[in-house]
């Protein structure tokens, strides 16, 4: 049998910078080093040895909906929202009510809101 651990995800991008900038200022991502290779690919730490890649291709289209989206969770969502509003970065619940968090049948609430790319971001208080 076969057993796995997250690892990282990774996202095409249009703009390494503003999307860097965009995770470092909105989740408070650090960058690490990208041991791989010298490309222009750039890693953030999404803590726990896991990985966000940022992979320039400024060509590509990007095509998301948002039931294609990665989850994050925090202990202290409502701060996040706050956070939020201060950046002034749009978020809506998962039927997309602007500026309302979602609280799932289990109790989690959550919010979604998207990066520059159009990648659906969704925080939640799951711990």
């Amino acid at each position: 049998m076969h057993t796995f651990v997250f690892n990282h995800i990774a996202l095409s991008v249009k703009d390494v910078d503003i999307s860097i900038a965009f995770y470092q200022k909105v989740l408070q991502l650090k960058e690490i080093k990208n041991t791989a290779s010298n490309s222009k690919t750039r890693w953030l730490s999404l803590g726990e040895g896991k990985q966000l890649h940022i992979i320039p291709r400024p060509d590509a289209e990007i095509k998301t909906n948002k039931a294609v989206h990665f989850a994050l969770t925090t202990v202290n969502i409502d701060s996040f929202v706050t956070h939020l509003k201060e950046l002034k970065i749009e978020y809506s619940d998962w039927l997309g009510t602007p500026n309302k968090d979602y609280v799932r049948n289990d109790g989690i609430k959550q919010v979604y809101f998207q990066d520059p790319n159009g990648y659906w971001i969704e925080v939640n208080d799951a711990i």
